[in-house]
């Protein structure tokens, strides 16, 4: 059978989708697997959504992989999640560069161990030049840590009060080299925001569909983007 095709004009794509992978510990509960199968199967579902991006040309990915918050889970399956994330940014080099992949690495470093920060850096240095999607990866991400830092930074730097902007703020980020996302989605059907993109996702539309994230697949990214399509953005505009 055919796949199904992506049936939306090119004008209404979204140029920019971030994703709360929610749903991987649950999933792997329900077949009676340890949590970190899940979190194995949500990284290598990863990998089919990426394809799916390529292929409709989406530019910008940004994905909530571990938040801040997140090391108050078991130490086991901390464990287990830094292996994960260990063997994706080592092993994946080569098919980034064939593919014209861009990595960033949104989050604080500290906290992070050593070995893995030098896997992410060299990830980011040897694919920032490539210019086909950027996949801009949430890994100790909070929203909230990011906004005190980009005070923190604006602050060190003797800016007056009055000479700070919106713009200002947006600039010292960890996502200043991104545009705001248009669409979020979360999976799993949990509606929460979840400390993810608070100041980015300002004006960027929600969809949140039942299926857990190791189930999230090309036939539901069509459906999410058809429906972003049909919306209308006013950005506190009247509607046209």
């Amino acid at each position: 059978m055919n796949e199904r095709t992506l049936n939306v004009d090119p004008a209404k794509i979204p140029n920019h989708i971030a994703i709360i992978l929610d749903g991987n510990g649950r999933w792997a509960k329900k077949r009676g697997m340890p949590r970190l199968f899940g979190h194995r199967e949500g990284a290598e579902n990863l990998k089919r959504i990426v394809r799916a991006f390529l292929e409709f040309n989406i530019k910008y990915l940004t994905v909530y992989a571990f938040s801040t918050e997140n090391w108050n889970r078991p130490q086991d399956e901390i464990a287990g999640l830094k292996q994960i994330f260990n063997e994706a940014f080592g092993s994946n080099l080569k098919r980034l560069s064939e593919e014209q992949i861009r990595i960033i690495h949104l989050g604080q470093r500290e906290g992070l161990d050593a070995d893995l920060l030098t896997k992410i850096d060299r990830a980011v240095e040897e694919t920032k030049n490539n210019s086909r999607l950027t996949l801009s990866i949430g890994l100790n991400y909070g929203s909230r840590n990011e906004i005190m830092h980009a005070v923190r930074k604006i602050v060190s730097s003797g800016a007056k009060p009055e000479d700070i902007s919106e713009q200002t703020i947006t600039n010292a980020l960890f996502t200043h080299e991104l545009p705001d996302p248009d669409l979020v989605i979360r999976t799993s059907g949990e509606q929460r925001l979840s400390n993810f993109l608070l100041w980015q996702s300002a004006y960027a539309e929600w969809e949140f569909p039942k299926k857990l994230w190791p189930e999230f697949n090309r036939e539901d990214l069509i459906d999410a983007i058809e429906e972003y399509a049909s919306r209308d953005r006013r950005f506190g505009r009247i509607s046209s």
